[in-house]
């Protein structure tokens, strides 16, 4: 039989991770279908009721993706109760029947080289390891070059004077970004696409609104989870700041930790587990940047953003910062999303004029 790899969807980093699979373990990969209401369907049907949003969604990515043939999967780990979530998802998917290979790349969140080369190098026994170094620095870079342009796509795409110019131009980059395995052509193209999406013609105000996204990190990295949030955002003339995303989460975060204690030290005494610690962070940060806005999401039930909203309230409360909460599981409506944002752009609207 022959053997194929999969994972979970997370918005557009399944193109640099199938990349750097099929590079270097050189099997066939086929990364799970875009995230649909059928996946989170699968993935409730069989979970534990107890478990978190990105939990089903996961699983039912996993599902999809058996069905289409793969026989060999791969899971991050790390975080809160996520780094318990891999044991909990195999015997799930072999109680169903499923046979596969399941590994978890990072244990006790830490990211270790070494061991996840070793894996690897069982599924490609000819693989050298400078060449998993090599295929692991391009795929790092990928990653960190998608971000910084996502930052100049939030900033901006709300302004456009064509509909779809950031989007089409950033389809045509990860296409261009795909075609090399040069490290120094993927910095060069990454130049080149910086300066076509500087100009792009907008039509921005000055005092344009400014709302950031903060929350539980799949929530605000996969646009399904969060029923695209931001481009809902965009259609309301709302430059964006999302501080989430997978380059901070890989080498970024572990960090700023210290610092992010020491600027928090009124409010919290010690982290408070996943991105909680951050989230208050950033409502600091972006009170002192003048946002008119925070946006904050997370899956019902995730026990560091619980403990950490408290504390983001009464830094609002105190900053007179007005702040939405979100809060998703499989039984919320897109209508609720687009009514209760509407209700707060026009509460920021009507606060900018009595400004």
């Amino acid at each position: 039989m022959d053997k194929i790899i999969s994972f979970p969807h997370l918005g557009n980093y399944y193109i640099p991770i199938q990349l750097f699979l099929e590079r270097t373990t050189k099997l066939k990969v086929i990364p799970s279908p875009p995230i649909t209401k059928k996946t989170i369907e699968l993935g409730s049907k069989y979970s534990p009721d107890s478990v978190c949003i990105p939990f089903k969604y996961n699983l039912g990515n996993f599902i999809e993706t058996l069905q289409q043939g793969a026989n060999i999967l791969f899971t991050a780990g790390g975080g809160c109760r996520y780094r318990y979530y891999a044991e909990v998802t195999e015997q799930i998917l072999r109680d169903l029947g499923y046979h596969f290979e399941f590994y978890k790349l990072i244990s006790k969140n830490n990211l270790k080289i070494k061991e996840i080369y070793q894996i690897f190098k069982k599924l490609n026994p000819n693989l050298k390891f400078l060449t998993f170094i090599h295929h692991a620095l391009y795929t790092f870079i990928f990653i960190w070059q998608m971000d910084k342009i996502d930052k100049i796509i939030r900033k901006n795409i709300g302004f456009e004077i064509r509909k779809n110019h950031h989007i089409n131009l950033y389809k045509k980059m990860l296409e261009e970004f795909k075609s090399t395995n040069s490290i120094i052509k993927l910095i060069i193209l990454y130049f080149k696409y910086k300066h076509k999406f500087k100009k792009i013609p907008i039509k921005k105000k000055k005092n344009c609104l400014k709302i950031g996204i903060i929350g539980e990190l799949y929530t605000a990295m996969e646009p399904f989870s969060n029923y695209f949030l931001e481009k809902e955002l965009a259609t309301m003339n709302i430059e964006i700041k999302r501080y989430t995303n997978l380059s901070y989460l890989l080498w970024q975060k572990s960090h700023w930790k210290k610092w992010m204690l020491r600027k928090t030290k009124k409010y919290c005494k010690y982290s408070l587990g996943a991105d909680g610690l951050d989230n208050v962070y950033r409502t600091i940060k972006l009170i002192e940047k003048k946002y008119d806005g925070i946006i904050h999401t997370k899956p019902f039930g995730c026990t560091p953003e619980i403990g950490a909203i408290p504390i983001i309230q009464k830094i609002c409360t105190k900053n007179k910062m007005p702040i939405l909460f979100f809060s998703y599981d499989t039984e919320t409506s897109n209508e609720g999303i687009k009514t209760r944002l509407e209700a707060f752009y026009d509460l920021l609207e009507a606060r900018r004029k009595i400004k």
